[in-house]
């Protein structure tokens, strides 16, 4: 079944989005987490988001290996929050621009072939400051090439700005429609 890419800015309601969107589907829910507490900040953003979750629904904590968490139930609507974290996690475990590349397409095949709905979250980092580091240059590129290439198979893909989302078009769908003037 076809998946849903929400990305946006910190703050931006990709995760409430994604908690509605579940709970509408009235289906057992999933949820792979992908953020390790590396700090006392981190640990209470990722005490704050358990807390938003109900507790009927089941949590995979994985930093690495999200694509074979997605396997895990195939009937349960799934949410990954957050590939941004996967990224980087990615990163800091050493992983070739390549690998991680390769790793991104491979989630967005496996979420294509799922039986339920998926949301999956990332932001979008590529709209701010420029980088002063290597690293910092190297993790927003790759990054917007994962996000590109999980647009790619996405049945839609979200932008959220301040709790609202916009729906984004391919561009070659938008240039090559009759509803678009030329």
């Amino acid at each position: 079944m076809p998946f849903t890419l929400v990305i946006g800015g910190a703050r931006s309601g990709k995760s409430s989005l994604a908690l509605r969107l579940a709970t509408a589907s009235a289906r057992p829910v999933t949820f792979v987490a992908t953020a390790q507490a590396g700090d006392d900040d981190m640990a209470a953003r990722i005490d704050r988001h358990r807390d938003e979750r109900p507790a009927s629904w089941s949590t995979v904590e994985e930093p690495s290996a999200v694509a074979d968490a997605v396997d895990r139930d195939d009937d349960a609507f799934l949410i990954i929050d957050c590939v941004t974290m996967w990224v980087a996690n990615l990163i800091f475990a050493d992983r070739s621009d390549d690998d991680i590349r390769a790793m991104g397409r491979d989630l967005g095949a496996r979420l294509a072939e799922r039986a339920a709905s998926a949301v999956v979250i990332s932001n979008e980092v590529g709209m701010g400051i420029h980088p002063e580091t290597e690293l910092g240059r190297r993790y927003r590129d790759l990054l917007g090439w994962v996000n590109g290439d999980l647009a790619a198979v996405a049945e839609r893909s979200l932008l959220m700005v301040a709790g609202r989302a916009t729906l984004l078009h391919d561009p070659i769908d938008l240039l090559t429609s009759k509803d678009v003037p030329a």
